[in-house]
């Protein structure tokens, strides 16, 4: 199960990537470009170090586990809502699934997460 985490959380990122700034566009595209900013950014800057074998040095923003694994969460919701507004219901049923999956899958990781150190 592990090892199918990791794709299942990838793709439902992308999903968050591409439904996000979608479902923002039509308020405004400076928000929607600041959707992919923020949601690519925080997975770039803050990492918890022995995460997927991340070392503390290569990281710009060590954070707990949790934090990692909020962050996660935060991409999952964006993911499964943005699809229910950008796209169409067997689109968003779909993006739906794929986060219902990965939440699964991710719960070894997320245990190893809570058991590191801050």
């Amino acid at each position: 199960m592990t090892r199918l985490a990791d794709p299942l959380r990838f793709f439902s990122m992308l999903a968050a990537w591409v439904a996000t700034p979608w479902a923002l566009a039509p308020y405004s595209v400076l928000l929607a470009v600041l959707s992919v900013i923020l949601l690519l950014a925080v997975l770039t800057v803050f990492g918890t170090p022995g995460d997927n074998g991340m070392e503390r040095e290569k990281i710009l923003v060590p954070v707990p586990g949790l934090v990692t694994i909020g962050l996660v969460l935060f991409q999952l919701l964006a993911a499964v809502v943005s699809s229910w507004v950008a796209w169409p219901a067997w689109a968003a049923v779909a993006v739906t699934a794929l986060a219902v999956a990965s939440l699964i899958a991710e719960q070894p990781r997320w245990r190893r997460l809570r058991a590191l150190p801050a």
